[in-house]
Order: C-alpha cells, then sequence, then structure tokens
C-alpha cells in the first residue's frame, strides 16, 4: 500500500522515486527512473488557471478515505491572528530608521529590541528571524523584514512559549527569544571548493519539454544555493555581502546560523488555510513547530477533513501529461527529473487523501504569497527539516 499510495499521487504532486540527496546541499542527484505507469499530476505551480481547465475531476475510487477519528485540535490564539495579518493589507512602506542601518556580522548579533520599531528591512528583525527559526517558529526565507510570515512566526512563537499571541515583536517576547539562544544569530562561513563545483544548471527553462532532457533540475548558482543552506532570501544574502563575488574557494561571508532539528514528538500536523501556516503539534496537544504555507487556492482547494502521511519521498520525479493541461507546446507525456528547482521542490509527504502532499518549492521567498492546486507548499528547508522527523500514520488536519 505504501508504494502504491506514493505512485498514485496526481493534482499538484510528483512521480515518487527512492533517491536520496541531503537537504541543503548541491550534491549530485542520482535517482531511478520509476516504470510502473502513474497518474500524471496537474501543475503544481500553474495558479492563473480557471478552475475549468485546471481541476481535473477524480473517480470515487480514486480517493481514500479520510481517517475515522477526528482528534480535537485547538491551535490557540496564534492561528487566529496570522488569519488576522492574512487578512490585512501587506504594508510595504516603512518609515525611516532612527540610526543608520549597518549589516555588519557585529551589528547583527548584537541588534537588540527598542521601543517603537520601524517597519521595514532592519538588523533588529534579521536577528529575531533566526532566533525564530532556532525555537521552530519558522519565518520562511530569511530577509531581515517585519512581513506578514515574520509577525505570523511570532504568534506561533509567542503561543508555544506561553506569551500572549499578538503577533508583535514586544520587549516580552524578545527578552524570551534572547533566551533560548545559545548560539550566534549570524556567523561567518568560507566557501569551499564543493560549494562552487555544485552540479549547477546553466538554467532552467521554462519549457518542461527542455526540463525532461535534463539530468537534473539543479540549483542555477552558487548564491541561491548558499540561500537555501541558511535559510535566507537569496538578494538579502547578497546584500550581507556586498563585496562577494561567491566565485572563490576561501572566500567569506556573512550568514545565518540556523538549525534543521525539529523535535521528534510529531503527533498531528494542523494545515490552517486561513492562516496560510503548518502547525505541529506533540502527543500531549502542545504546539511545538509552524512553518508558513501555501495551501490550495480558490479555484483548486486543498481537502477538507482528517487524513495520515503515508510516507517521504525525497527527489521525486515530477510527471506531466497534457490530459490534465498543456504546457507551451508539449503534447506528449514528460518525465522531469528531480532537483531543488523541480515544480515541487525536493521533497514529497504523501498523505492517505490521493493525490495530495506536503512538498517543497523552487520559490521559497513566495511561500504563503501564492496559491496551489491544492497540496501544502513549503520552503524547501522547512519540507526537508519536517520530512526527516515526521513518520507514516501522523495524523494531518485541514482547517479553514
Amino acid at each position: 500500500m505504501f508504494v502504491r499510495s506514493l505512485l498514485a499521487m496526481s493534482l499538484s504532486c510528483i512521480l515518487a522515486n527512492v533517491a536520496f540527496a541531503a537537504p541543503t546541499t548541491e550534491q549530485a542527484l542520482n535517482p531511478k527512473k520509476i516504470s510502473a505507469p502513474v497518474q500524471d499530476p496537474i501543475d503544481p505551480l500553474s495558479i492563473e488557471r480557471s478552475a475549468a481547465s485546471s481541476v481535473m475531476a477524480q473517480p470515487a475510487s480514486s480517493v481514500v478515505t479520510q481517517a475515522a477519528s477526528e482528534p480535537q485540535v485547538n491551535t490557540g490564539a496564534a492561528s487566529a491572528i496570522s488569519q488576522k495579518l492574512e487578512n490585512a493589507p501587506e504594508t510595504t512602506t516603512a518609515t525611516a530608521p532612527t540610526v543608520k542601518v549597518s549589516w555588519t556580522l557585529d551589528s547583527l548579533n548584537t541588534a537588540d529590541w527598542y521601543e517603537n520599531l520601524e517597519k521595514g528591512q532592519l538588523p533588529v528583525y534579521a536577528r529575531a528571524h533566526v532566533m525564530l527559526n532556532n525555537a521552530h517558529a519558522s519565518p520562511g526565507a530569511i530577509d531581515g523584514s517585519n512581513g506578514k510570515n515574520t509577525l505570523k512566526a511570532i504568534a506561533s512563537f509567542q503561543q508555544m512559549n506561553g506569551l500572549t499571541p499578538t503577533g508583535q515583536l514586544t520587549k516580552e517576547t524578545w527578552d524570551a527569544l534572547v533566551s533560548q539562544q545559545t548560539k550566534p544569530a549570524y556567523i561567518e562561513y568560507t566557501l569551499t571548493d564543493a560549494d562552487l563545483k555544485g552540479p549547477y544548471a546553466d538554467s532552467i527553462p521554462s519549457d518542461y519539454a527542455l526540463q525532461a532532457k535534463m539530468k537534473g533540475l539543479y540549483y542555477t548558482r552558487v548564491t541561491e544555493m548558499l540561500g537555501e543552506k541558511f535559510h535566507m532570501d537569496e538578494g538579502f544574502l547578497k546584500k550581507l555581502n556586498p563585496t562577494a563575488t561567491f566565485k572563490k574557494a576561501g572566500e567569506k561571508i556573512i550568514v545565518a546560523n540556523v538549525r534543521n532539528d525539529l523535535p521528534e514528538d510529531i503527533h498531528l500536523i494542523v494545515a490552517h488555510k486561513g492562516a496560510r501556516q503548518l502547525y505541529l503539534f506533540n502527543s500531549r496537544n502542545q504546539m511545538i513547530a509552524s512553518f508558513p504555507a501555501t495551501i490550495g487556492s480558490t479555484d483548486t482547494p486543498s481537502p477538507t477533513g482528517t487524513y495520515k502521511v503515508v510516507g517521504v519521498t525525497k527527489n521525486p520525479y515530477y510527471s506531466y501529461s497534457p490530459s490534465n493541461f498543456v504546457q507551451g507546446n508539449n503534447l506528449k507525456p514528460l518525465m522531469l527529473p528531480p532537483g531543488p528547482n523541480a515544480p515541487v521542490g525536493n521533497i514529497w509527504i504523501g498523505l492517505s487523501k490521493r493525490s495530495f502532499g506536503i512538498h517543497g518549492t523552487p520559490n521559497p521567498s513566495l511561500i504563503s504569497k501564492t496559491a496551489s492546486h491544492g497540496c501544502i507548499r513549503l520552503t524547501n528547508w522547512d519540507a526537508n527539516d519536517l520530512g526527516g522527523k515526521v513518520r507514516s500514520g501522523v495524523t494531518v488536519k485541514f482547517l479553514e
């Protein structure tokens, strides 16, 4: 049943294989092709398509019955705050900082909270991002700003640590974050020969027929790989290292000092559509982690109800069929190779609801800011972090 469930994935998902690659490195991919027939997925990245052309009707026999037991779920005030934030307009105008912004290693690690924090991109938010990440309240791609993903991560951290969830970076919240840190938020990293070697692709063509001919949908540049390795927005990585060439082994750069170690006791996963968050709970019904997530869309919503994790596949193949949608001039089925720039990233966590799962993305900075075709999309590093700890049989519940 496990293999059958993985191979049956359709509607915004993948064809699975068992090849392994480290979650955040640029190691070569050596997947094995699967000859068993599969039902090809709908394009998971096409978010502009109308419901009529993007939704594929499934026969009743294709849907696995949802889990019989409906766990009592209380996501607390964090999800309510996050949902309120999602419904609020994005604030893009930042007031002028009271002091000149300095993006040095020292300024990042010594940045401190102060009254009336300005909005925008500041070292205090950059340090907060890493502290939130290390406390398992993921802000998504670390970019030093106070956007919605940051505020939602703060709300999760507050709930997990017995503070009143407000989504605001208060002095009490800051002190709680600092008290949990055992290492500096940013460190100096030395580029290695392996970092530069790759493999890297010259580019990732938009045409699936051309992608299908590639050995792997690898990173296309060193900064893209490093951004994912250190959970950083690529543009922010470059901002912290304006004089770096990223072309020489031995070159030193500033990077976020992040963790990849979720707690072991993952008992329940809650995909909250309104909050655009994925919440993890332990066997004592305590929230232990959260991630910003893209969960379905109006045209192609995620399912409702309760299901189970059926398995994890690293570096999945992506199956394209023109019977579901036509991409460019491609009128024949195609098999796209694995890689971090694959349509579903480099990991797949399958659910007992056929054709639905949790997966990565080639566009980490867009997580929770776009739509999906029903699956749960995380950054590659958050998806890999979850995939390394979640076990088959864990309950996944969708909430509105």
